[in-house]
């Protein structure tokens, strides 16, 4: 038998004695994936900035979009790039945010995965924050008629349609053709609409008026159409009357009571039997929210936005938050938080909170809008705003509708650059970004 030495004993013992080494790894962060960078998507993303979890946000853009101001692009009194940003340029310092821009083709709840076209993303938090897209009641073949307004594409489109109608009526000899050409029907008595009918009056009856030589562009017709009796009706009466004042003062028709009945290439028919003749619809009667619903197959209500709880949970879905136009909650007296980008905005906020509250074991009081009133501009120096026990309108509200414009857009460069453009516009009546770019038909 062989017997081991002192010094062997030793080192045996002193193995015995060192515990095993492991390769066991780290308890994995919990992982939140947004679906959107929109004003919601992007408030959550950095809101948790400094929480203990790895974000993903995925959006099919790579851009960041101002929408309160994409009837400007429309109407050629901004450029895209002076509205939009970067995603990855917004969250470039924020270590925990990786940004993919995928399509997102649905949500297995079941796996907590997200399925986009080349991947499936596991999450523990999923905050869906798709926005909404435009409605036509039914009648979607309508849209090649008469596009919406959401997207820098649809603004970009609706400029080129706006300035080619002026481009042919400078060229044809036909009176007929060049009064069809000159009108312009915005549907929709909105916001989106009021500031359409007003910017594209102003352009033709001041930023264009000495461009043309064979044509009057001062004589085009802006008609708004609106199915309700009034304008803005979110907004006061007293308000809603001065509103329809300003945009009549300003040159534009508005018919209310007026449902369309009928769009083509010839312009709208209205429910009272009115024939409109144009070469340029603009669709601002409606929105609907994305699939989402149906992603999830969950309850939604008539506009497709998922029904939430106060938490703005999806019920019966572990983890899964539905905020901004995608989203139906109820504010004060039950009534819907609007769809309006600071509702968006103090959702994406709420999330992120909430998701920090609950990773520390705290609990997070119910999610509640705060409403700081509602602002819509018609023109230049007019405007109306709606501040509960303050209402203003003209000046005095066109001023804090620019304001308070410039204080939300993302980043200094593109709230200076805007600034100097309305400036100019404003010293000038000039518009620099009257491009007729590649349209979608061609």
């Amino acid at each position: 038998m062989l017997r081991q030495s002192s010094e062997e004993v030793m080192i045996l013992a002193e193995l015995e004695a060192t515990p095993a080494k492991t390769d066991a790894l780290p308890p994995r962060r919990p992982r939140v994936v947004i679906l959107g960078a929109g004003f919601g998507g992007l408030n959550a993303a950095l809101g948790l900035r400094n929480a203990p979890v790895d974000i993903t946000v995925v959006d099919r853009r790579n851009y960041h979009l101002f929408q309160p101001l994409l009837y400007q692009v429309a109407t050629a009194g901004l450029s895209p790039a002076q509205i939009a940003m970067p995603i990855r340029r917004v969250l470039a310092s924020q270590k925990n945010a990786t940004v993919l821009m995928e399509k997102v083709e649905g949500v297995d709840t079941a796996a907590r995965t997200v399925l986009t076209g080349s991947r499936r993303i596991p999450y523990d938090y999923l905050i869906i924050a798709t926005g909404a897209r435009h409605a036509y009641f039914g009648h979607d073949a309508w849209e090649a008629n008469a596009p919406g307004l959401k997207t820098i594409g649809d603004a970009t489109e609706i400029r080129a349609r706006i300035l080619t109608a002026f481009e042919k009526a400078e060229v044809t000899d036909d009176p007929a053709l060049r009064e069809k050409l000159l009108t312009f029907v915005v549907v929709g008595g909105g916001p989106t609409g009021v500031e359409l009918a007003g910017a594209i009056i102003e352009l033709a009856r001041k930023a264009i008026v000495r461009d043309f030589r064979n044509i009057d562009s001062s004589t085009a017709r802006v008609v708004l159409v609106e199915a309700d009796e009034r304008l803005l009706t979110a907004f006061p009466e007293k308000l809603l009357q001065s509103a329809k004042s300003q945009l009549e003062k300003l040159g534009v028709e508005v018919k209310l009571g007026a449902a369309v009945t009928e769009c083509d290439d010839n312009g709208v028919a209205l429910a009272d039997g009115q024939r409109v003749a144009s070469a340029c619809v603009l669709w601002a009667a409606g929105v609907m929210a994305s699939r989402a619903a149906k992603w999830l197959d969950v309850a939604a209500d008539r506009a497709g936005r998922v029904v939430v709880d106060e938490h703005l949970h999806v019920p019966g879905r572990e983890g899964l938050y539905v905020i901004g136009d995608t989203a139906s909650v109820k504010g004060k007296d039950d009534s819907p938080v609007p769809g309006v980008a600071l509702a968006a905005k103090q959702m994406g906020r709420y999330v992120a909170d909430l998701i920090k509250a609950r990773l520390a074991g705290r609990t997070a009081e119910p999610f509640r809008y705060a409403d700081y009133g509602n602002l819509a501009t018609i023109g230049r120096k007019a405007a109306v705003a709606d501040l509960g026990p303050i209402q203003l309108r003209g000046f005095l509200a066109w001023l804090l509708w620019s304001f308070a414009h410039l204080w939300f857009l993302v980043g200094f460069r593109n709230r200076t650059g805007v600034f100097l453009d309305w400036a100019w516009a404003y010293a000038t009546f000039d518009r620099s970004a009257r491009l007729i770019t590649e349209r979608r038909d061609r």
